[in-house]
């Protein structure tokens, strides 16, 4: 499709649009302004970087797949990232674990890990004008062997995991400070029980007193914020997890801490998009994890389904864009890593901009009026106005493949990169 093709077939979505007082060139202006941080675990299968063989028995989590090409190293991890984001539109931010340091080779336990160690990512992110966010690694590691980790029933292996956590967050406050915008720290632990606990109390009373202890370090929020991220289930955890979606919310709304909400860390059933403006009511920001669960939560790539347009439908209802923050959590090794990147952060910003075109003012007089006929025919309608020609214009505005032409330079990236990688 050639350029003038582009723009002309933009000029009818926009005339079309504007039927309805929708004004395309504002929401792109405003899609502009929206960052997702893609996850680096997706470039390596959650491998990470440390001496030590990583294994993921008993945290809870299984990537599928042996597509070859996976980043063995930062700096390939680092090459892949930049070309996902440079098929993107936009400017996003990248998001680390713990165990993805740079360790010189040296064996680094979670317990001694420093800033020093993220300095070359620190370098990384300011020469490509990123910003970075980050995680505590509390899985893959002998001392979460019995699934068990800020809730363990052994005092040592509590603090060992504390320990981790704070200077978690020391490094998050360092990178913030560096790249003068704040690093998300985002906390999820693998801690639950494969079949039914006789005592769910205790774990859970002892994971309270370790969030207690570890936040009893505060940081200025202009470096970092905390998170917290719950589950309903995992691999290991069928019956019971420790930090539940009750407990994080409770924890976070009386310590001030932003909760985490997955989209595949709740029952199938359950409507994440429904709890957005229900929690907003009581705290200031909320962290949105990407992913799509299949069946159970499995953390398929993000696609441009149902689920995630009611997701952004309800971000911009509410008007919570500058309140809520955007990240891939998804690991897929079935497939090219960089393509999955890539159509999981496009399938996002495809959902914000279709909900951003939404022809909100009309369907708020309907809903005023009581007539509720037109609001749900104005809501089907909207379905099939022309977003992929607006979202094809935006995308050769900013200078980034049209179509499915990213395919064809992850083709030539796999050719010329990946492939070669034995």
């Amino acid at each position: 499709m050639t350029d003038s093709a582009i723009v002309a077939a933009y000029e009818i979505a926009q005339a079309r649009y504007g039927e309805y007082g929708v004004d395309t060139a504002a929401a792109l202006e405003q899609l502009k302004s929206i960052a997702i941080s893609l996850q680096c675990w997706q470039g390596d299968d959650v491998h990470g970087f440390e001496t030590s063989e990583a294994s993921l028995s008993g945290s809870g989590l299984h990537v599928t797949g042996n597509y070859p090409g996976r980043a063995r190293n930062a700096a390939e991890l680092r090459m892949d990232a930049e070309q996902a984001l440079a098929l993107l539109p936009g400017r996003h931010r990248f998001n680390l674990h713990a165990m993805y340091g740079e360790f010189g080779g040296k064996k680094v336990d979670r317990d001694e890990i420093a800033a020093e160690h993220f300095y070359g990512w620190r370098d990384w992110a300011k020469a490509n004008q990123l910003a970075l966010d980050f995680n505590a690694t509390c899985f893959a590691h002998p001392n979460a062997a019995s699934g068990f980790t800020l809730s363990h029933r052994k005092p040592a292996l509590r603090e060992f995991w504390i320990e981790h956590v704070q200077r978690c967050r020391e490094i998050s406050a360092a990178l913030g400070r560096e790249q003068k915008s704040p690093c998300l720290h985002n906390l999820w632990i693998p801690d639950g029980s494969k079949d039914l606990p006789a005592d769910r109390w205790s774990p859970r009373a002892r994971l309270r007193a370790s969030l207690d202890k570890i936040f009893q370090v505060t940081h200025s929020s202009s470096a970092m914020k905390d998170a917290l991220e719950s589950k309903l289930f995992g691999i290991g955890s069928e019956a019971y997890v420790v930090g539940s979606h009750e407990f994080y919310l409770g924890y976070a709304l009386t310590q001030g801490k932003i909760i985490c909400f997955d989209m595949g860390h709740y029952h199938p059933t359950e409507s994440v998009a429904d709890k957005i403006s229900a929690v907003l009511q009581f705290c200031p920001e909320l962290l949105l994890h990407l992913s799509r669960g299949v069946r159970w939560d499995s953390d398929h790539i993000v696609l441009l389904n149902d689920e995630l347009r009611a997701l952004a439908e309800e971000i911009v209802r509410s008007n919570a864009l500058e309140r809520i923050h955007l990240a891939l959590d998804f690991f897929d090794a079935s497939i090219h890593r960089v393509a999955a990147w890539v159509m999981g952060a496009r399938a996002t910003l495809k959902a914000l901009l279709h909900a951003l075109l939404e022809p909100r003012a009309k369907l708020l007089q309907y809903e005023a009026e009581c007539d509720y006929g037109a609001r749900l025919a104005l809501l089907e309608e909207s379905k099939t106005l022309p977003c992929g020609a607006v979202w094809d214009y935006y995308c050769l505005q900013m200078s980034v493949p049209v179509g499915m032409a990213w395919l064809e330079e992850v083709a030539r990236y796999e050719e010329k990169v990946t492939s070669r990688r034995v």
